[in-house]
Parts: structure tokens; C-alpha cells; sequence
């Protein structure tokens, strides 16, 4: 990630960045995107972009809420009645465009049904080979299938780990309170949640199925 500082440092990640702003709660500004990086307004979150002088490379949706129609800006409109989100939809794009890593704002704390079609998406995602980032103002959400992600002894707080598939299989959890070995998780019981950092290097990994981790935004990891 390229803002340091409350939301953290994201490590050995060299492609650029693709963010999409929604409809969501927003806590903080916006990070400054570096030449290179996309931006996506979804719906409302041209409203918060607007608010902070930023003009996304793109608008996505059908503006329903959304204060006023986007205004010189590129926009792609949607229709109301649709098969998917208008975040979903700005994400679909973005990997059209050949990025890989996502930053999603504005993705929580509205309504609690896109919250969920938004980690659904982070899954989609992480399908797809790429990697999804959701931001909420305490912790970051992300989705992993069969590889690792790891943390450095700075990290603090807790971690959580669900199934996102049925089963999630050779599941390891290293250098936190809460060792795991080759355990197997499902998405009817959460049994990863809130481990806790002990002070050193930590990781997670997964060597089937696909897992939800939720972790403080503070965090520096690397993929």
C-alpha cells in the first residue's frame, strides 16, 4: 500500500494500484494514488472524492446515490436493476484493465448487505489470481486462496481467519498466540477468530480453499 502510517504498509507488492471509493462510511482522507495507479469512484464515492479534491480516472454506476451526477469526469452509467454491485462492476473493470491489486474505501459500514457481496468480491478476486484490500476504520479484509500472508513483529492486536469456501484445508498459523498446523476450517463454524499477535513475525497460510483474514489497519504485511 502506498500511504503509510495508520493503514499500514503492504510489502513485495510492485504492481500498481487500482482503487475503487464506495457508498460506504469513509474515516480518514483518501490516499494519494502514485502515477500509474487507477481510481475508481462507485456510485456515492464520487461524492467523497469530490469532498477532497480528487477526480477519479473513472466513475462507475447508477448514481442513485450519488448527489449529483458525476461532472466532467469519465463515467460509465449503469442501470438500476442489475446483476451486481457498482463496486463489484468498478473491480470487474479495474481487472479489465489489467491490475491486479485492489483497494477498496467505502466498502463497510453502510449497508450491511454490501459488506458482505464486498468480501464476496475479495474472494472473486483472490479466484482470479489478484488481491482485494476492504478498509474499515480499524482493520483491513482480505481474501487469500492456497497461498500465505504474513505479518511483521510490529503488528498488534487481533487476527482473524474464516472459511470462505466449505472446507479450508492446511490451514497454518505461525508465530501467533494460537498456533495452528495443517488444521482445516469450515464456513459453518468460526473457529480462527480473534488470535492475537504475540510480538513477532507471524503468518497465515492456506494450502487449499479460500480464507477471509481481517486484521488491524496497522498492519505490515507482504504476500
Amino acid at each position: 500500500m502506498k500511504n503509510e502510517g495508520k493503514c499500514g504498509k503492504i510489502g513485495d507488492m510492485k504492481s500498481k494500484i487500482c482503487y475503487v471509493y464506495g457508498a460506504g462510511e469513509h474515516f480518514s482522507p483518501p490516499p494519494l494514488p502514485l502515477p500509474g495507479d487507477f481510481v475508481i469512484a462507485a456510485d456515492g464515492g464520487y461524492d467523497f472524492l469530490k469532498g477532497h479534491g480528487i477526480t477519479p480516472d473513472l466513475a462507475v454506476g447508477d448514481f442513485d446515490s450519488c448527489q449529483a451526477p458525476p461532472v466532467n469526469v469519465k463515467t460509465i452509467l449503469l442501470p438500476c436493476e442489475k446483476d451486481c454491485t457498482d463496486t463489484a462492476e468498478a473491480l470487474r473493470i479495474g481487472f479489465e484493465r489489467d491490475f491486479r491489486i485492489f483497494h477498496i474505501y467505502g466498502g463497510t459500514g453502510g449497508r450491511i448487505e454490501h459488506t458482505f457481496a464486498n468480501v464476496q468480491c475479495l474472494a472473486d478476486l483472490a479466484a482470479k489470481g489478484a488481491q482485494g484490500f476492504l478498509f474499515d476504520r480499524d482493520n483491513v479484509i482480505t481474501a487469500i486462496k492456497n497461498r500465505k500472508i504474513a505479518f511483521d513483529a510490529n503488528a498488534a492486536g487481533y487476527v482473524s481467519v474464516f472459511a470462505h469456501s466449505d472446507t479450508a484445508s492446511g490451514i497454518c498459523e505461525k508465530g501467533l498466540k494460537y498456533p495452528l498446523d495443517d488444521a482445516v476450517l469450515h464456513n459453518t463454524n468460526p473457529l480462527g477468530i480473534s488470535n492475537e499477535f504475540i510480538g513477532e513475525a507471524s503468518s497465515i497460510s492456506v494450502g487449499a480453499g479460500t480464507i477471509i483474514v481481517v486484521y488491524p489497519i496497522n498492519c505490515n504485511i507482504s504476500l
